[in-house]
């Protein structure tokens, strides 16, 4: 796989007002430049159910997604892919709609027990869950906490691991969820980059 185009995906939500933002933000690879910010505020119907929260967060993702005057060729969804009781998290059900290869790099353990990782970048355990290996527990940075990286789809663990730390540039998480959690915040300004569309003429 050599992707040209990665986008990242999170999601805010504000429970007292019971709205969210999905955001996606698309970067050029290896550059890792802005190509693309997309949001999407919206009234979230599906009520919070525990293990269930793709149901409450896909849509915002999605309509944010639909927005997109680029086409990603990969997806790093801040969440989980199959590390998740039933093996399907946000991640995997995303990668099922779009069809494309997508990994779950989450900031906290849903489910499964792991050994801790040693404290350098690029250090990793397993994270197992009745016996299946369903993620790993990433170091992305020496000396912080690590982050749970899942298969999403269309992709294998490793190779969801190498994309992860080859998007990293000196924070815990990588650039395009890292920036997309931004834009979720309203701290990222939605639009296309015109110098990027210039560059394909």
């Amino acid at each position: 796989m050599n992707p040209e185009l990665i986008a990242g995906v999170d999601i805010s939500v504000d429970r007292l007002s019971g709205t969210g933002t999905g955001a996606v933000v698309v970067l050029s690879y290896p550059g890792l430049d802005i190509v693309e910010v997309q949001v999407v505020t919206d009234r979230i119907e599906f009520p919070y159910v525990p293990g269930l929260l793709s149901f409450r967060e896909a849509p915002l993702v999605l309509a944010a997604c639909e927005k997109l005057a680029v086409k990603p060729d990969l997806f790093i969804v801040d969440g989980q892919g199959i590390a998740h009781p039933r093996r399907i998290g946000l991640a995997s059900h995303l990668g099922l709609f779009w069809d494309k290869p997508t990994i779950g790099c989450a900031k906290s353990r849903l489910c499964g027990t792991h050994e801790l990782p040693g404290d350098n970048a690029k250090s990793y355990t397993q994270l197992i869950d009745k016996d299946d290996v369903v993620g790993a527990v990433l170091r992305t940075r020496t000396g912080v906490k690590p982050v749970y990286v899942s298969i999403g789809h269309k992709i294998g663990l490793a190779s969801a691991i190498n994309w992860v730390l080859a998007c990293c540039r000196g924070y815990r998480l990588p650039e395009p969820t890292r920036l997309a959690h931004q834009a979720a915040g309203g701290n990222l300004k939605a639009g296309s980059i015109t110098a990027y569309f210039e560059m394909l003429k």
